[in-house]
Order: C-alpha cells, then structure tokens, then sequence
C-alpha cells in the first residue's frame, strides 16, 4: 500500500487493523478537532468492482442501521486513485477481545455485556440487517463524556439485508461463532443466526474458550464449574442446531441474560483459584510425601531426565530443578474433566512451595488425560494475580498444542507456561497437561516440551 499521510481533511495517526479487504486508521478531523477511524479498500482489490460494491455497502448498512449501538458512519468518499474509504467514529475503548487476554471474566459482567451485545444486533434486526460475523473483536467500547463506556457492534463486511439473507447460499461467519445454517450453506438465514452469534460469545466470555463447532460445543460448566445452571441453559438455548429451539429474538435472550444477571445466580463469583493452588492435593500433598528427584541419566548439558513411578512419563529438565520429585498421580477433575486417577509427576527445585505463584520455583508438572476436552479446560484457566501474555502454538516432533504464558504472578518475577499437548501424528489419546514455572523468565519451556515422552 502507497504511505498515505491524510486523507481529504482526516490527518492519519497509525493504523488501527486490517480486515479481508480494507485497512482500518485512526485519524484525526482538522475541521471538528475529534479523533476518528477511516477504513480504506485495500490496494490490491482496488479493480474488482464486486469487493468495491461490498466495501460500500457495509458503509451504508451501517448507516441505515441508525444506532447508537453501533458504530455510526460520518462521510464517505474516494482516494485520488478511486478507491472508496469511510469515515467511522473512533471506538478509544478496545474490544470485548481485549477484555478476555485475562481469561474468562465474571459471571454478571459476561452476561450483562453479552446483553448489550444483544441489544446491539437487535437494533440491526429492526433495521432489516443481520450481521452474520458476531464475536468479541466486532465488539468496540467507546467512552463517554461522562465516565461511561458504550458498547458498539462493529464491522459490518459480512452483513445483509433481512430480505437477502433468506436466499444466501453461500457459507460466512468465524469459526465457533456460526451457525449451522451458516456453514451449511443453501437453507438461508434469518435474524436468529445472529442468536447463535451471541450465544456463542456469551459462551466464549464465561469459558474464556471459543465454542467448538455447532453440535459439538462443550457444555460450559465443564469448563466453568462454578456456573449457574440456569445460565449454562440459556445459553446453550441460544446456541441450539434447530433455530426453531432457540431464542425467538436477540432481544429476548438480552432479556433472559439481565434477569439471570440481577439475580444470585448470576452475581459475579470468584474466578477459579490459580491452578497451583487446585493440584496442590495432587502434586504436593505434604513434605513428607516428596522425594528426592528419581534421575535416570545424567545429560552432558546440565540436564537430569526424571520419570514417573508407573514408568509411563518421562522428561527432561535442568539439572538444578531435579532436587525434589512427586510422582503419585493426579486428578485431571482439578481442570474440569471427569474424574479419574491418572499418571503424574511433579519435579522442581522447591515442590513445598509449589502452591503461592509468587514463590521463587523452578519446575514442572506434567499429567496425562484420558478423556477429551484438555485443549478446552486449558484456554479456560485464569490465575488471578498473574499477567497473561498471551498464547502460541506449539509444534514439537511428537506433540503440539496451544501454550499460554502468564509473568509477574503476586509480584514476583516467575513465569508461568502452560500447555495442552495432543500427539502430534493423530492418535488421539493420551492428551498431556504441562505446567512449567521458572523464576525470571521461560527459556527452558521449549526444552522441556520438547523432551516429554508418554509410553503405554
């Protein structure tokens, strides 16, 4: 794309994201003296007159839907080249994204968001539009004069007029968050796909997991134990196959969630408590039951390669972790899964301290799985008090999975990396759980990742 510096009297200060097909600025107007968004066709669609028109008409949906729900759209034009861009109000609050980087948030706020959300897409379904790609990053918050923050639906690229959407044959929407109708294309679709929608964010914010595909989504207090049932079925209602059995309107489920959310069973609840200190029965039960670390060959770099008392697990660490070993098994049930006795083995320079996250502990634990779901319970883990980095994905020879990675636990200057391992040549079974703390960094992660073996 040509550096462009301005556009017209709007000033551009840096880019704010890309889509398929524009890049979106935040600007700044000369004339009013107000920040804004401009979002310009890219360059290399400039000739196809169809992604033009589709560029366009998301600007004119957005301005039909007349809202202050969503985004509002102030001016239109063209580049001196002829591609079209358009003037947006600057949401300064971030997305609904950015508010799950700390994991699944609680309770009533998730419904209450989800709510707004809601209420959003029903004021595009008065409107005659449904927006078909509903998810946390087309959720903005933009700040008030006042204090408040407002809550916007954004990015109407994929939308369509009610009347058009009874015919669409063709597949939309992000992956976990459409619907069956969607991604089966040729039935057409209504106002209720949006449902689904929202359904499946309110899901991704109590979970902090984006849904599996529709008839295979995870019931969330599996991943959320704590969960009130009445929510568990109201959004599980939303999120139904047969759009007969879900929520008549966006409107109605809005309705159901602020209900669930001025009452008990809604009210914000404690997040999950650190994983640390859940396995703590499981990996440190007492001094007395820790060991003096089982090493099984001394490694030429430093490193010492530790196994399980049923032989099934083995890895390798620094040298310096090997000091103390705990090996008798663990509970998968402390993520979540059903319960079972499974092989375990926890190795660190310190396992008496292994519980407080702000401990200066260098180790890890590794656990097996026997049932589904791991890769679910994992991305649903929040350690309150920790700062979340974010996740990777990891691709070894004999695993992968997603790692998350979280520092600065209760002040300290640990971190801690956490990871959901499937094998990586599609057997299936078992799935592993690692939990890796190093004190001032996470260097060793790969290492250790790399090294761990499962047989049986």
């Amino acid at each position: 794309m040509h550096s462009l510096e301005r556009i017209d009297r709007y000033r551009l200060e840096r880019r704010l994201g890309g889509g398929a097909f524009g890049v979106v600025w935040l600007a700044h107007d000369d004339a009013l003296q107000a920040p804004v968004a401009v979002k310009v066709l890219a360059e290399n669609w400039a000739d196809r007159l169809d992604v033009r028109e589709r560029f366009l008409a998301e600007a004119r949906l957005l301005r039909k839907a007349g809202s202050n729900r969503v985004v509002q759209v102030y001016d239109i034009g063209e580049l001196p080249d002829g591609r079209p861009y358009f003037v947006m109000e600057y949401a300064d609050g971030g997305t609904l994204a950015d508010r799950l980087d700390d994991g699944p948030l609680p309770v009533a706020e998730a419904l209450r968001l989800t709510a707004l959300a809601a209420r959003a897409a029903g004021a595009l379904h008065d409107a005659g539009i449904v927006h078909r790609d509903i998810k946390p990053s087309n959720v903005l918050f933009r700040a008030a004069p006042d204090g408040s923050t407002r809550l916007l639906l954004a990015d109407l690229g994929l939308a369509k007029s009610l009347a058009q959407a009874s015919g669409l044959t063709m597949a939309a929407g992000s992956a976990g968050y459409a619907p069956p109708e969607q991604t089966a294309p040729g039935t057409g679709i209504d106002a209720r796909a949006d449902v689904y929608s929202l359904g499946a964010l309110g899901y991704h914010l109590v979970t902090g997991t984006v849904p599996a595909p529709p008839g295979k989504v995870v019931r969330p207090d599996r991943l959320r134990p704590d969960l009130p049932r009445e929510v568990q079925r109201a959004l599980l209602r939303a999120m139904a196959c047969d759009r007969e059995r879900r929520w008549p309107t966006a409107e109605a489920f809005a309705d159901a969630l602020d209900r669930l959310a001025a009452t008990p069973v809604g009210r914000p609840r404690r997040r999950r408590a650190p994983l640390v200190l859940a396995l703590a029965g499981a990996v440190v039960a007492a001094a007395t039951g820790v060991t003096t670390a089982l090493v099984l060959r001394q490694q030429p770099a430093g490193e010492v390669t530790v196994r399980d008392s049923t032989g099934r697990i083995e890895a390798t660490v620094p040298a310096a972790w090997g000091r103390q070993l705990r090996d008798v098994g663990w509970d998968p049930k402390t993520l979540g899964l059903p319960t079972a006795h499974a092989p375990a083995l926890a190795v660190a320079d310190d396992l008496t301290h292994w519980q407080n996250l702000g401990s200066r502990v260098n180790g890890v634990f590794i656990g097996l799985s026997g049932h589904d779901g791991l890769t679910e319970a994992v991305r649903a883990l929040h350690h309150t008090g920790c700062h979340y980095q974010g996740s990777s994905d990891y691709r070894g020879t004999a695993w992968h999975g997603p790692v998350r990675t979280w520092n600065n636990c209760a002040g300290g200057e640990g971190t801690l990396v956490e990871a959901a391992l499937d094998p990586a040549h599609g057997t299936g079974s078992p799935q592993v759980y690692v939990q890796i703390r190093q004190n001032g960094g996470g260097a060793e992660a790969r290492r250790v990742l790399d090294s761990v073996r499962v047989t049986g």
